[in-house]
């Protein structure tokens, strides 16, 4: 309990540096992809409070942006607000035509998917030439999964069982927010990671889709303290708890190879 005590504000504080610089850098390379005649579609976009942030930073207006959501809730809540964001499920895919839009991105998203190859492939074709995509997940391949594994526990990043109890049971300690709930056995959790990639293997995938330029940051290299962490990443983006790909406008080609930049 003690040594908890001691290893929880730590890990939070690493933690919270992690997720902060990874969101900062995905909010920064999806503004950089807007121009005036951009369309840009955000998948999981809950309410649509990231348009703000964008807006802040890039010339986005309303009309350009569109979303997907799942919660019927944070839809009405969008649609009220004047945003155009519709319900759907992206393991069925994404119900817009193909060559539709300059800029996908997927914030926090494929973790929680059933099937995230399928949805990745439909985000290749809803792209338009020289599109680009803009992804942030977990990594399943960090040394602090392979210590849990060693010590005989689940990887704290996903699969998550279908059981709070037995969530609960397997956590070190809570890093995220205390008043993020489990909710593994409802009909729609919304926090339970199903599908976890590995750096090279969401990369390696990417590639088998076609995608090109494809960029890669790693965010979080645990245990190591804060302030290690930029150099640490910079030289071992393979082993970091987040991760992200895309691909500057400059770079934008008249063929169909969209490209990726992602923080995984």
């Amino acid at each position: 309990m003690a040594r908890n005590c001691v290893l929880k504000p730590y890990f939070q504080s690493l933690y919270q540096r992690t997720m902060q610089q990874a969101y900062d850098t995905a909010y920064g390379h999806i503004a950089a992809s807007v121009n005036s005649q951009s369309q840009v579609l955000d998948c999981g976009a809950s309410s649509g409070w990231v348009y703000e942030l964008l807006a802040a930073k890039s010339p986005l207006s309303r009309d350009q942006y569109r979303g997907i959501e799942w919660s019927a809730s944070a839809v009405q809540e969008a649609q009220a607000r004047g945003f155009d964001i519709v319900q759907g499920d992206l393991n069925r895919g994404i119900a817009h035509e193909s060559d539709s839009f300059s800029c996908v991105y997927a914030l926090s998203v494929v973790e929680h998917l059933l099937n995230p190859c399928r949805f990745l492939k439909d985000c290749h074709r809803v792209l338009k030439p020289g599109g680009q995509l803009v992804l942030l997940t977990p990594n399943i391949s960090t040394y602090f999964t392979a210590t849990l594994i060693l010590m005989g526990k689940m990887p704290s990043s996903g699969p998550h069982p279908d059981s709070d109890a037995l969530l609960q049971q397997q956590e070190l300690f809570r890093v995220s927010s205390e008043s993020l709930q489990h909710d593994t056995e409802t009909d729609t959790p919304v926090h339970r990671h199903l599908v976890v990639f590995s750096y090279r293997v969401l990369r390696s995938y990417l590639q088998m889709l076609g995608f090109k330029e494809i960029k890669g940051y790693g965010f979080g290299l645990y245990p190591f303290p804060n302030f290690m962490q930029p150099a640490l990443e910079r030289i071992d983006p393979y082993h970091c708890h987040q991760m992200i790909s895309w691909r500057p406008n400059s770079s934008i080609r008249a063929t169909k190879s969209p490209a990726v930049r992602g923080f995984f």
